[in-house]
């Protein structure tokens, strides 16, 4: 009976959870909490701890209110008898005064300048509507004559490439010039005497060949390497390497002077040979025009082989020369019209011949 509630009308124990002897030696234990609240002292400094303060819209930051006023009152100090703030007095760079000389010399530069300016500018205009006047030969206006072509080597030829094109011109002006001197030369010869009879066959051979050679120049060998540089052309580059080199040798033979026409080495070393002060003097002039021929030939091989390193460098080649004669060949309008005209008469013929029945064979 042991097992059995003492009071059978008392509250079951059997479904108790609090029943539990654990759990009521548990209840019955003062909790820590409360025991520490109970031992708190608000008046302990050593119970004091620092607590971070969080400011917000619900805890706004409180502002002291400031001793002095919003707006300052007006001194009554006078301003007049404070004395101002030293300064540092800075040294100055003293610049010379420029001449008279320098001042103009100034003026031209910039007035060329401007110059070269409005050129390049009238240059661009024109190029917008693709109208470029012939500048060469620079003939005057009022010349019955025109220019022929168009050269500027600025704006047509790449800045990487207008040294070497203006080198070949002034080139091509100096093989000019040095016939025209040998002309010159043999007039002047045949006039002193020096040359056989009269030097008649020297003047008419050196007038035929600066008559002749100083065009052909400009159109064999430097319109076509102007033109090679200016498309990057290798067809013109060929045109150019293989008149170019004729003309390397003509120059040699106009050194050496041979032939007649020509005031070279073999002649000045001929007429120096002869007695009289005349011919010293013909035959230091002649000896003076022989070595510029030389000098002429030495930059014609320079410029050669500069030239011929640049078209390796570049990519160029025999079958893209072939190809590029082909295309301008074929896009001619001339050969395109004989082609055309070639074409038409065949047919022509093809149709207005009669044709013949076949003949019976029994």
């Amino acid at each position: 009976m042991s097992s059995f509630d003492d009071n059978p009308f008392g509250e079951p124990t059997v479904d108790n959870p609090f029943s539990d002897p654990a759990v009521q030696q548990m209840t019955k234990k003062p909790s820590n909490i409360e025991a520490g609240l109970e031992d708190y002292n608000p008046f302990d400094p050593a119970s004091q701890q620092k607590s971070t303060i969080v400011r917000g819209a619900a805890n706004p930051p409180q502002y002291a209110p400031g001793a002095g006023p919003a707006v300052m009152a007006p001194s009554s100090q006078d301003l007049s008898s404070v004395a101002p703030p030293p300064y540092t007095k800075f040294s100055q760079q003293s610049q010379p005064p420029l001449s008279t000389s320098e001042l103009q010399k100034r003026q031209e530069e910039l007035d060329r300048k401007a110059a070269e300016l409005e050129r390049r500018e009238e240059e661009l205009r024109r190029n917008e509507f693709n109208v470029r006047r012939n500048n060469w030969p620079p003939l005057p206006e009022n010349c019955c004559w025109q220019p022929c072509f168009y050269l500027d080597i600025n704006v047509e030829i790449q800045p990487e490439f207008q040294t070497i094109v203006t080198q070949l011109y002034k080139l091509w002006q100096v093989h000019a010039g040095l016939l025209v001197c040998n002309f010159i030369l043999c007039v002047l010869l045949g006039v002193l005497g020096t040359l056989e009879k009269a030097g008649i066959p020297d003047i008419l051979m050196s007038l035929i060949y600066g008559g002749l050679f100083i065009p052909l120049s400009f159109l064999c060998w430097f319109r076509p390497g102007y033109k090679a540089f200016k498309n990057d052309s290798s067809f013109n580059f060929m045109i150019f390497f293989f008149i170019f080199f004729f003309q390397f040798l003509l120059t040699i033979v106009q050194g050496i002077g041979f032939s007649p026409g020509y005031c070279g080495l073999y002649k000045a070393l001929t007429i120096l040979g002869n007695e009289g002060a005349r011919n010293k003097f013909g035959g230091l002039l002649a000896l003076i025009l022989a070595i510029g021929f030389c000098v002429a030939a030495c930059a014609d091989l320079y410029l050669i082989t500069r030239i011929h390193n640049i078209y390796r460098s570049s990519g160029a080649s025999f079958a893209k020369a072939q190809a590029e004669f082909t295309t301008e060949f074929l896009r001619n309008e001339h050969v395109r019209g004989a082609a055309a005209n070639m074409a038409q008469a065949a047919v022509r013929q093809q149709f207005s011949t009669p044709q013949q029945p076949p003949s019976n064979r029994y």
